[in-house]
């Protein structure tokens, strides 16, 4: 079995994040495997992957702030509101031949900020304990409530015009819960031409950046894919806060005992504690008693 960590990795285009971890479990020998954040099967870019005691992790990171690299189409809707999914209209060519590029800068800066959102029908949002893309898929009538995200940067990097479509290359920098299709069919609806995103690349999740990620084809044909794990105390020196205590501390921690015994820093969100060798002992958040227990990590 490999060793407990994460495993951050670069998604190729035309696969599952769910089908990303049945392969990272065959590969590194281990069922417990688990993802930060899904990304689309037409979405390629960092996705993060709990190993073992690491899959731990994978709540609290899925919290984290992401950015995005994207290509929007104006001129036509699809049911997906990507590339993948079945048209749903065309604009008039007259009508998108008079969408200027103010009119589109200026639509974008309208989605930028704290905003409300209506996420895309085909989502991993819950319905009824059901997934929204198994009920649309199954052909039901899917009404998803807005939800407040914060849309940090939407920044305009290209527009390139032909017969019947504007590309409009973005940078995007959101909260976790924001839905990069949405921005793009909101976009194509507040010119009244539609929109749909063609392109999608994740390239920072919370700390982790493109610049990390390990592209499967190197995973796939390392003579140790288990090197390419970082362990957990790396982990999370990059992901949260961190204290360190001594060994007698750690003893304390590890065996569930009041944290506010031994832990007198200010804590705040999620806060790591490692040990003297820089292992994971827990994390912590606040309580109403001082420092209180988000996860504990046993030896």
């Amino acid at each position: 079995m490999s060793e407990s960590g994460l495993l951050v990795l670069d998604k190729p285009p035309g696969i599952t994040s769910h089908g990303v971890v049945t392969r990272v479990r065959r590969l590194l020998g281990t069922r417990r495997v688990g993802h930060a954040g899904t990304l689309d099967p037409m979405a390629t870019g960092v996705l993060v992957i709990g190993i073992g005691r690491g899959t731990r992790l994978l709540g609290h990171l899925t919290a984290h702030d992401k950015e995005y690299t994207a290509t929007i189409r104006l001129g036509s809707s699809t049911v997906t509101d990507d590339r993948e999914g079945e048209p749903l209209s065309h604009a008039d060519p007259s009508r998108l031949a008079a969408v200027t590029d103010e009119q589109i800068r200026a639509e974008v800066a309208r989605l930028t900020g704290p905003i409300s959102q209506v996420p895309t029908a085909v989502s991993a949002v819950k319905v009824d304990g059901r997934r929204a893309h198994a009920r649309v898929r199954a052909g039901e009538d899917v009404q998803l409530a807005a939800r407040e995200v914060v849309v940090e940067r939407f920044d305009v990097t290209a527009i390139r015009r032909s017969s019947g479509t504007i590309d409009v290359d973005v940078h995007v920098a959101c909260s976790a819960g924001t839905y990069v299709r949405a921005l793009a069919r909101d976009l194509g609806s507040g010119l009244g031409v539609g929109g749909h995103l063609t392109q999608l690349q994740r390239v920072r999740s919370g700390p982790w950046t493109i610049a990390d990620a390990v592209a499967w084809d190197a995973l796939d044909a390392a003579d140790d894919p288990s090197g390419y794990v970082i362990d957990l105390g790396r982990a999370v020196h990059r992901a949260f806060p961190v204290i360190t205590v001594d060994a007698p501390a750690r003893d304390w921690l590890v065996n569930g005992r009041p944290p506010a015994q031994v832990i007198h820093d200010e804590v705040v969100d999620v806060t790591a504690v490692v040990g003297p060798d820089e292992d994971l002992v827990a994390l912590i958040g606040p309580g109403d008693r001082g420092p209180a227990y988000r996860a504990v990590f046993q030896p």
